[in-house]
C-alpha cells in the first residue's frame, strides 16, 4: 500500500484541480469518497479516466453522452450515482 500512496496523492490533486468548479467538485468528492475501496484496476482505470476533458467524463456521469466501452462497468456506474458529491455552502 505504501507504494499506492504517491500515486493516490497524484490523482487526489487532479482529481480536484480540474479546470472548472463542477468538474472539481464531481470528478473531486468521487475520488475523495470512493478511491479508499478501488482495487489496483479500478485505480488504473480512474488514472486513465482522468486524463480524458472534463466536459465528457460529466456527460458520462450524467448520462447525456454515450459512455466508451472502456469505461463502462461499475466504476462509472457509481459515478452516475451523484450521491457523492458535497458542495458547501
Amino acid at each position: 500500500m505504501t507504494e499506492l500512496l504517491p500515486r493516490l496523492a497524484r490523482l487526489k490533486f487532479r482529481a480536484w484541480h480540474r479546470g472548472t468548479r463542477e468538474a472539481d467538485y464531481m470528478i473531486g468528492c468521487f475520488f475523495d469518497k470512493f478511491h479508499a475501496e478501488w482495487s489496483e484496476a479500478e485505480i488504473d482505470l480512474f488514472e486513465t479516466m482522468i486524463e480524458e476533458e472534463d466536459v465528457d467524463i460529466m456527460a458520462w456521469a450524467l448520462g447525456t453522452q454515450s459512455i466508451p466501452e472502456p469505461y463502462r462497468g461499475p466504476l462509472m456506474d457509481r459515478m452516475m450515482k451523484l450521491d457523492y458529491v458535497d458542495i458547501p455552502r
